[in-house]
């Protein structure tokens, strides 16, 4: 692969991307001069900037610099075939920020300057962001969002875990697992261990052949927990805000349970 040099690039910008504005700082290859401006983040508003560019600088290619290798100015950026994306590590900026200015702090104009300064002395030890094919993007895209659901998942049971122990932690014991259908659905049913006390035996075995928990013994058992446990408490100002949170939850929780 070709090393890219300032002088393959009609002009040099570093950009410091924020949620609803960018600031930018454009620079040639010598470094001289520095141009500044803010765009907004909307997408009509990059599209109309680049345009600008390549009317300024027809049939030439751009170099742009950000702290990022993905996200919406990312996406927004490749789709322009002259317009080269480099990413530059979020601390190399700092500590380039620290090192030449006063007080160190961060500042977005002055932060748009140090990139395109990195862009055109370093270019070589920066690679461009290159665009995988449609196919791969999607697949990389789905197992990031799958790998932040089973930790979505993770942390919603933690957190139906510990309200379910100030105040109803026997259902703690009759399920082991609680990332399951069976977990959800029983609470569903019975948010409280007053309501799992007034099912009748008959209707709790029918719930747990339904959701194929056919082991008689352990139902039986599970049965025997349910109307023989003793209350953490009955105090209503505990059990029913409990209760309703669970509510909430649980549906959530269950969603999450399809992931994998």
């Amino acid at each position: 692969m070709k090393v890219q040099s300032p002088n393959d690039f009609a002009c040099l910008i570093g950009i410091d991307w924020a949620d609803r504005k960018h600031d930018f700082c454009i620079t040639d290859q010598s470094g001289n001069e520095h141009t500044y401006g803010v765009i907004s983040s909307k997408p009509e508003a990059i599209d109309k900037w680049v345009l600008e560019l390549q009317r300024r600088f027809p049939k030439q290619q751009i170099a742009i610099s950000c702290e990022l290798k993905k996200g919406p100015l990312v996406h927004a950026l490749l789709k322009y075939s002259h317009i080269t994306v480099f990413s530059i590590n979020p601390s190399t900026v700092a500590k380039y920020r620290k090192a030449f200015t006063h007080s160190g702090a961060k500042d977005d104009p002055t932060d748009a300057k140090i990139q395109v300064d990195l862009l055109r002395l370093h270019m070589d030890k920066l690679h461009p962001i290159k665009s995988d094919t449609a196919e791969i993007r999607a697949l990389g895209q789905l197992v990031e969002y799958r790998r932040s659901l089973v930790q979505d998942r993770v942390d919603l049971t933690n957190r139906i875990t510990g309200i379910l122990k100030s105040y109803y932690p026997q259902v703690l014991d009759i399920f082991k697992e609680r990332d399951t259908v069976i977990f959800c659905e029983f609470l569903s049913r019975w948010p409280d261990l007053s309501a799992a006390q007034r099912a009748r035996p008959d209707t709790l075995r029918k719930f747990f052949n339904q959701f194929n928990s056919r082991y008689g013994e352990i139902n039986e058992q599970r049965i025997k927990q349910i109307k023989g446990a003793m209350p953490l408490t009955e105090d209503f100002g505990i059990v029913e805000p409990n209760a309703l949170m669970i509510k909430l939850l649980i549906p959530q929780l269950n969603l999450l349970n399809w992931c994998d």
